[in-house]
């Protein structure tokens, strides 16, 4: 097993309940996590998450009263560093799509194996994106499609960037997190959050993992 220096407090949601007490069991088997609170569905989950403030929220898609997606979206704007991995047994494209637009930072099959769950767990909680290989060839082909689609947007984009948004692009495509741009720009988070909040209307994402996947195809690394 993966040993880690911090506890990564975690938010298991899933309407299934012996799912969710088997994925409890396996976790805090595991050193350095721990599950702090279950939801049962998308409602439950955006009030447990503001009320517990998790590391990592382990969210499933298909739920009653408000499907994960949805949920997804709404624990992102009232909490915008949220860190969300879907764990999930749809694969869709179109699922797939709607979950990353809406925040997750990872998604991830129910049928991984578990030391790729715990892999994916702690590099959403990093501040990396994680994507199942087969679910992020799907996505990236989806992005060159739109590429190339779209080509003269490129150029346009690309020069409209600042400098410093053109350096926290970079550092974004790296994986890093909000608080590790800070440090590395000696910028506040407030700074980058702001950086950020414009770079997402220039790249029109909602995410971290759009702007990523379209500027790592627009050659920045």
């Amino acid at each position: 097993m993966t040993k880690t220096t911090t506890t990564i407090r975690l938010l298991l949601v899933d309407d299934q309940p012996l799912f969710r007490e088997a994925m409890r069991t396996l976790l805090q088997l595991e050193s350095g996590l721990t599950v702090v609170a279950e939801a049962g569905d998308g409602i439950q989950a955006c009030e447990l998450d503001a009320a517990f403030s998790p590391d990592v929220v382990l969210m499933d898609l298909n739920m009653p009263r408000m499907c994960g997606t949805e949920a997804t979206r709404r624990i992102c704007a009232a909490r915008p560093e949220a860190r969300i991995l879907v764990l999930t047994t749809f694969d869709h494209d179109q699922e797939v799509y709607e979950a990353l637009r809406s925040g997750a930072a990872g998604y991830l099959l129910k049928n991984a194996p578990a030391a790729t769950v715990v892999s994916a767990i702690q590099a959403v909680a990093a501040g990396d994106s994680y994507l199942q290989p087969a679910v992020a060839s799907r996505v990236v082909a989806e992005f060159n499609r739109l590429s190339r689609l779209l080509p003269q947007n490129t150029p346009t984009l690309k020069e409209s960037l600042s400098s410093r948004e053109e350096d926290i692009v970079r550092l974004l495509v790296r994986g890093m997190s909000n608080k590790e741009i800070s440090a590395q720009l000696y910028i506040t988070e407030g700074t980058v959050k702001n950086h950020l909040t414009n770079i997402f209307e220039k790249f029109s994402a909602t995410d971290r993992t759009t702007v990523a996947l379209k500027a790592k195809d627009m050659g920045y690394s």
